[in-house]
Order: C-alpha cells, then structure tokens, then sequence
C-alpha cells in the first residue's frame, strides 16, 4: 500500500477499505466532535463512558456495512450494574447514544459490567420491512458480543476492535467475502492475525492510512474517500406528539390534571418540550380529524 506522509488525521470519519486480491473488506470509524456531544449531555462513570464509545463505533461499522437506507438501532440490555445502552445510527451515518446504570460501576468487561443480558439489533428502513436481530451477551467485550451476532444473523466471520476515551472513540472492523477459487485462501487468517496487534492508541490516535500501513504493508488495499459522521438526534415535537397519541387522551388529560402541563426531556439531546391543555386538545381533535370515518355497508 502507497501513502503520502505526513498524513493528516481524518476527523469523524469513516472510510473503507478492500483487499484487491482477496475477499477480505473493512473499515474504520474515528469519532471525535461526535463523541464529545455525547458526552457532554451526561457524566459517565469510567467503564460506562469506555462501552457507550466502543458500542457507538461499532453502530457506525456495523451501519455502513449494510447496504439501506434508514434506522440502526443497538440496544444492550443486562442485570449488572449497567442496565441499558442504546445507540442509534442512520445510514447517513449520524448518531446519537445513552447509557443508564445502578451504583457504583467496576471496571471489568461485559459481564462485569452488564451481567447476564442481550444485544437487540433492529434495522428500519426507510421503505420496506424492519429487521431485528438478537444475540446474548456472550463475551468478555462489547466487539465479541458483536462478532457472535455476525456469525449467528449475518454469517459473515467477522472481527471487531473497538476503543474510546475521554475525547474520541474508534473503531476497525474485517469481513471475509464469500470465497472466489482465484483467491489466497491464508489472506482472511493473516488479515486477522495482524489485525490483532493493534493497540488501543493507536486506533484512536493514528490515521488510517498510516493504520493500514503498518498492519498490511504487505498486501495490495484500495483505501476509498472518507464518509463523514456527525451527532445529531432523531427527537422533534411532531415525534412527541406522536408518542402522546399512543399514550392516548385519558391518560394525557390524568398528567395536565395532575400537574397542569405535560413535559418531556429527550435522554439523547436533553432537548425539553412542553404541551398544555390547549396543544393537547389540539393535538387530539387533529388525530381525530385524520381518522378516517367508518362505512356502513
């Protein structure tokens, strides 16, 4: 593989990456502005903050690796001191992700941390059927977890690395191709074994080219043009007025009665909306409205 040095680092980023002569593809995400807004909406304890980077890279590895147009969401629930993680990435490759726990959180790995659970993938395109996936929570880390999903829903053998800090997380991820007879069949074990060797700074710190360089200087790879990846959330009033909807008008009229105004804070962004007894009668004569009228026949 032929780089320019120096080599600038890519920020919130995520490029891709082929074997020309063997079924082998990749990519690697580095979060950085997009990372920090999570961040900043809550305080995380050490190991929480570490997963919730780690499962954010791997949202963005895992959405750009199939081919939709839409909604990935990973939601890791267990019994340990972690309860709940939940990170959402369009096929825009924008995110947005929160963790919620109990107590003191140890420093430790999956089970340490969440205890007996599952993985739930579900995909939502724009136009067509949703996908759900689950697996449980087989693994010492988050990309294990990952890697068992792959092999049990997508049966792609598929290997994960995934870190993050207090400024950036990041994340490689291989898969190797349905086999071509004309391809070195050592290509995937060797691709993996170097891949291995990478350490924790240098995914976060290193650009890709020069990531590339040093685990396969050996080897013939097509670096492609970097996608960018931002933070952005999916909440809105007319996504909230949709939910009270469903909560339906005799329960919405028990929380104005109660407490004179009905206020929702979005867990994601921290954004706050508010609806009074008018924007809720409002709101359910439009439903109403919209309902379409029954026929007698």
């Amino acid at each position: 593989m032929n780089t320019e040095a120096p080599i600038p680092r890519a920020h919130d980023s995520l490029q891709r990456f082929v074997f020309e002569h063997a079924p082998v593809r990749g990519q690697i995400v580095r979060l950085d502005a997009t990372w920090r807004a999570v961040l900043q909406r809550r305080d995380y304890p050490l190991p929480v903050r570490d997963l919730l980077g780690e499962t954010m890279a791997a949202a963005s590895l895992l959405a750009a690796s199939i081919k939709f147009d839409g909604r990935l969401t990973m939601q890791v629930t267990g019994n340990g001191p972690v309860r709940l993680l939940v990170v959402e990435c369009t096929s825009r490759q924008t995110l947005r992700g929160l963790a919620q726990w109990n107590g003191p959180v140890p420093v430790g790995g999956v089970k340490q941390l969440l205890g007996d659970g599952k993985l739930v993938i579900t995909i939502e395109p724009d136009k067509g059927e949703r996908y759900q996936g689950v697996v449980e929570l087989d693994g010492e880390m988050i990309a294990d977890v990952l890697e068992h999903y792959f092999a049990r829903s997508e049966q792609l053998a598929t290997r994960l690395w995934l870190a993050a800090d207090d400024t950036q997380a990041a994340g490689m991820l291989l898969q190797r191709l349905p086999r071509d007879e004309h391809h070195d069949p050592d290509t995937w074990d060797r691709a993996v074994h170097l891949g291995a060797t990478i350490t924790r700074d240098e995914l976060l710190t290193l650009p890709v080219p020069t990531i590339l360089r040093r685990l396969y200087h050996e080897e013939d790879i097509r670096l492609f043009s970097g996608r960018p990846v931002s933070f952005r959330c999916s909440c809105s009033r007319p996504r909230v007025e949709s939910v009270l909807r469903m909560l339906g008008h005799e329960e919405v009229s028990g929380i104005l009665a109660e407490r004179g105004k009905v206020e929702v804070d979005c867990e994601f962004c921290g954004s706050h909306y508010e609806l009074d007894r008018v924007d809720a009668e409002q709101l359910f004569a439009a439903a109403h409205m919209t309902d379409p009228s029954p026929t007698r026949h």
